[in-house]
């Protein structure tokens, strides 16, 4: 009785388990599709973001080579991967879970749909549905530009958004814009996601800590967060607005994948005296040997004698 009990248990506990580890997406976030068809053109963009960004953890598709992680990371071409809709992939590429990062802020809404299309490449069964919005130039018909400038006395970085519509040029009203800046690995977001005013403008509180390049240059990148309606609409320019900061090469200062003049000391030194060690004992090996061997020519002759 108290094996079925303990068996029970165990049953319990590992459909808990499980359950923890079940992602759930929501419905409406399931049932997303891409704005545009898949081809070889879209997969190649979206296998060049994957070896980038993703083939880290996941492995080489069809390889089975995923990184050992709990929970472990599927392979795009695993029945567990591509069991998921495109909406629920979108989703998790985008909100990420622990140990998954986010890639909302690293990938556009396009990239992240490339991807999504260099995975589905995998499945013989896969058959693609496009959303039916036509979108891409949005509602009002406008062809949608951003213009990023400095306001030194307010500390602030002003995006204009202008679209251009039967040749006449107009501000884009009420649509939400994101600022980021460029960092090592991925993009930072800078303040909060602006909605233009009537004129299409959108003020970003700039940091006044920031670090830049040697000259406090910062890489900047406005994106337009309605993609659907205006595509990958984004601007990417640099400005002198952030701390000069001086960031040595790697193989300036000493460090232990630098050239041996660069060696730490420290690694220098153990090497050397390891080194002199390892002699050390042999040659005191050796002189034993002697010793032992002296000994034994030395009793042979008291034995003769």
């Amino acid at each position: 009785m108290n094996k079925r009990y303990l068996l029970l248990l165990l049953v319990v506990l590992a459909s808990a388990h499980l359950s923890a580890q079940e992602w759930v997406v929501p419905a409406e976030n399931g049932a997303k599709l891409s704005p545009f068809a898949f081809n070889d053109s879209t997969r190649k963009a979206g296998a060049e973001l994957y070896i980038l960004n993703c083939k880290s953890c996941h492995g080489d598709p069809g390889k089975n080579n995923v990184i050992n992680l709990v929970p472990p990371p599927p392979d795009p071409a695993s029945v567990r991967m591509q069991n998921n809709s495109d909406g629920a992939l979108q989703f998790k590429i985008v909100q990420g879970r622990a140990p998954m990062p986010s890639f909302k802020n690293i990938l556009s809404s396009t990239d992240i749909w490339r991807v999504i299309s260099y995975v589905r490449s995998f499945s013989d069964k896969y058959v693609q549905e496009i959303e039916k919005k036509s979108g891409r130039t949005g509602a009002a018909g406008l062809n949608a530009r951003i213009l990023l400038t400095w306001l030194k006395e307010k500390n602030q970085v002003q995006a204009v958004i202008m679209g251009m519509k039967d040749k006449i040029t107009q501000p884009v009203a009420g649509t939400e814009v994101k600022l980021f800046a460029k960092r090592y690995f991925g993009n930072l977001l800078i303040d909060e996601a602006r909605n233009t005013d009537a004129q299409g403008k959108a003020l970003f509180n700039f940091p006044k800590d920031l670090p830049g390049d040697s000259a406090g240059y910062v890489q900047l990148i406005a994106k337009l967060s309605d993609e659907t309606a205006f595509g990958e609409t984004k601007a990417d320019t640099t400005l002198a607005i952030g701390v000069p900061t001086y960031r040595p090469p790697l193989n300036e200062q000493r460090a232990m994948w630098n050239v041996v003049q660069k060696t730490p000391i420290w690694l220098l030194l153990s090497y050397t005296f390891t080194v002199l060690a390892v002699w050390g004992f042999i040659f005191y090996v050796l002189l034993q040997i002697r010793a032992i061997y002296k000994a034994g020519v030395k009793k042979d002759q008291e034995t003769a004698d």
